[in-house]
């Protein structure tokens, strides 16, 4: 077409536009304020929970419902409304005004307890109810237990939205399987009648001390398919990809396909919101998934079961952050659920569980612990002093051994500890950890000064050990270093291969191979290890933390549980003194018997969990006015407040760190049993009427903080 064709057509074109402008019917942009519109002939009244996680905002909103919105605003679906409108900005008997934000409906009613003017809801978001009475019950005793407001809790436990996801129908639910065989349930004293009591209906509740090797997985499976042929829902939690993607395998082993979710965050937010519709719609009773799985929208829940429950990867970093084995222990008790916490370490937490009465334990007998576990061997300080080799190139003679043997059968794993332990001080002689005589907190000399708690900040001048009446002290190993690069000139017709933070390998074939890795990181070996070598553990044993036993004795034995058996020639070296507590007790295969002596010393110093316990955290004169200010319990006791680490400018930062450059306190404020929901209760209401009045600096609160060290 020519230049002047175009000219020519141009006005006409325009024409016939405004035409088909003025002629159509264009829908109008809804009125979010829905001034003039009827409201609902029937309830209307909605009760919303707004997503603001202010404290001083925990509390049920009401609007009304404008007549074209009630048949889309049912409970439990996500509206808009207007929030902050001043009760000056009235026209017509309805509030105007605010900004928009999200919430959800959770109750229609006929009349509202507010006698002034109410805002109309601004828009339905989806017809597609996602949260249930059951869930919001559960976010609200979560809320309450660790002093945070509902907003935040319905933030974790609601996915965001999908629209794609939600357009698409879910597949038809299956009928319940039939009850499956024990397979390696047998193996354990009680294995068999869990598995029975789960496929009758029953709600047994158990802590469960797993056998090494790689049957867990399978073990989880038959539960869950016990507890979907009697008809209910089951829940697991692992605590990262990895191990669900194995449970994943399992379930799809003992069930088959179509009856159970995935919910990771490896499978992105559209497909994960799609699974966690399957759930909620009912067309799928079992789930599998990392730490937001804790709050599923299972139906019928008839178990929840938790694995490795002392994993970090359990205790969410958001507010208010919860842990999922609490989580799950408040589920089990709302739903009247079955209950399974398991791993192959135990837990002081998992042992005041027996302890109480409140679960029962799920143990294999001695005969079974020998026939799974590998055979342990130490080498102390006394051991590496004596030897050549280990002065030359930081091994002992033991470790070089163990491994050229087992590189003749299969792959050797060497578990070397993370970098960037702060050192701390133990007792020259016997190394036993520096502890304070008042509270039990570690014992440390900030640039050469004198000795001081850094829990309690109480000085020890006259500090001398309880073991051996030592008054010498010395610093703790902080990790090791090299190791991948000695271990490659050792053997060097053998291939090394390295997993952790920046790359975790999943799994290693059986041929022989080294492979370097740190706690938690350990893959998986087809046939399972050969040897395993446990480096350093004064690096792990030596942390300031009231878990470092506990920890270090977790670590040493996830790692220890892919080694083969002690029939098949199984061996693991853990270089670390002999003599300490967590050391016998990996030698003797005993997580739980070192359990129970933790707990009875928790006892006895009035340390969690047989206390509750809340860190409070800020600058220096804010801690020390929000603790004068807070009604705190009569029984509670105030540790400290002590300072914080400064962390540095573009430093490393962990959740909860103050900002960097900052100097914050903390202080620890403990109760007796019972008190806990008195404590969480008074550092809420406080922390309320902080934010309320405006101003001041801020104050952060952990109820149940995971390390007090």
């Amino acid at each position: 077409m020519s230049s002047e064709n175009e000219k020519s057509d141009e006005p006409e074109q325009l024409a016939l536009i405004r035409e088909t402008v003025r002629t159509a019917k264009v829908p109008r942009a809804k009125p979010r304020t829905w001034r003039g519109a009827a409201l609902a002939k029937e309830l209307p009244v909605a009760r919303v929970v707004v997503n603001k996680g202010a404290l001083h905002l925990d509390q049920f909103f009401d609007y009304a419902v404008p007549e074209e919105l009630d048949e889309a605003a049912r409970p439990g679906v996500r509206v808009r409304v207007r929030f902050g409108a001043g009760a000056h900005q009235v026209k017509n008997g309805r509030r105007e005004g605010g900004r928009l934000i999200d919430g959800f409906l959770v109750e229609r009613r006929a009349t509202s307890d507010y006698s002034g003017p109410l805002a109309a809801l601004a828009d339905v978001v989806s017809p597609e109810p996602v949260l249930g009475p059951e869930q919001l019950g559960l976010a609200r005793a979560v809320a309450d237990r660790y002093a945070g407001s509902l907003a935040d809790v319905l933030q974790l436990a609601v996915p965001p939205r999908s629209a794609r996801a939600e357009g698409r129908p879910s597949p038809a639910p299956l009928p319940p399987p039939g009850p499956p065989e024990p397979g390696s349930w047998t193996r354990y004293e009680r294995g068999t009648a869990f598995l029975d009591s789960l496929a009758r209906g029953g709600a047994p509740r158990a802590v469960w001390n797993a056998l090494p090797g790689p049957y867990w997985a399978d073990e989880i499976a038959r539960a869950v398919a016990a507890t979907l042929a009697s008809g209910r829902g089951a829940l697991v939690v692992v605590p990262d990809g990895r191990a669900a993607a194995r449970v994943d395998a399992a379930l799809s082993d003992v069930l088959g396909e179509g009856r159970h979710a995935l919910l990771t965050a490896e499978a992105g937010p559209e497909k994960r919101y799609a699974q966690w519709l399957a759930v909620r719609r009912g067309a799928v009773r079992a789930v599998v998934g990392t730490r937001a799985a804790m709050f599923a929208p299972v139906r019928d829940l008839g178990l929840v079961v938790i694995w490795d429950d002392g994993d970090g990867s359990h205790s969410e970093p958001h507010a208010p952050q919860p842990h999922a084995r609490e989580v799950l222990i408040l589920r089990a008790g709302h739903d009247r659920c079955a209950f399974l916490l398991g791993g192959t370490s135990c837990t002081v937490e998992a042992a005041q569980l027996v302890e109480s009465g409140w679960a029962k334990a799920l143990t294999a007998g001695r005969e079974q612990v020998r026939k799974a576990a590998p055979l342990i061997r130490t080498v102390g300080d006394g051991d590496l002093a004596r030897d050549e080799a280990a002065r030359a190139a930081r091994l002992p003679s033991l470790a070089w051994q163990a491994v050229r043997e087992g590189l003749r059968t299969g792959p050797v794993l060497v578990q070397v500890p993370r970098r960037g332990y702060v050192p701390k001080l133990a007792c020259e002689r016997c190394r036993t950890p520096a502890r304070c005589r008042h509270c039990a907190g570690p014992l440390e000399a900030p640039e050469q000064q004198e000795l001081r708690c850094g829990w309690c900040g109480r000085g020890a001048p006259d500090w001398h050990c309880v073991a051996c009446g030592s008054n010498r002290l010395r610093a703790l190993i902080v990790g090791a270093r090299r190791t991948a690069e000695e271990l490659g000139r050792a053997f060097p017709a053998v291939p090394v291969r390295t997993s952790g933070r920046d790359h975790v390998l999943d799994s290693v074939p059986g041929r022989p191979a080294l492979v370097v890795s740190t706690p938690g990181a350990e893959p998986v070996a087809d046939g399972g290890y050969a040897a395993a070598l446990l480096l350093d553990g004064w690096a792990m044993l030596g942390r300031p933390d009231l878990r470092a036993g506990e920890e270090a004795l977790r670590r040493w034995i996830d790692a220890a549980s892919l080694v083969r058996g002690q029939a098949e020639g199984g061996t693991v070296v853990v270089v670390a003194e002999p003599t300490l507590r967590p050391v016998q007790a990996l030698v003797r295969w005993d997580p739980v018997g070192h359990a129970q002596r933790e707990l009875a010393e928790r006892a006895e110093l009035g340390f969690p969990p047989v206390s509750r316990m809340a860190a409070v955290s800020g600058p220096p004169e804010a801690v020390e006015g929000f603790l004068a200010a807070a009604g705190l319990p009569a029984d509670a006791e105030i540790l400290g407040p002590v300072p914080l680490p400064v962390v540095r400018p573009g430093g490393p930062r962990r959740p909860g760190d103050p900002p960097p450059g900052e100097q914050w306190d903390r202080a620890l404020v403990r109760v007796p049993p019972g008190s806990g929901a008195a404590l969480a209760a008074a550092l809420k209401q406080a922390r309320a009427a902080r934010m309320a009045r405006g101003g001041g600096e801020p104050v952060r609160i952990r109820v149940d903080p995971p390390d007090i060290g």
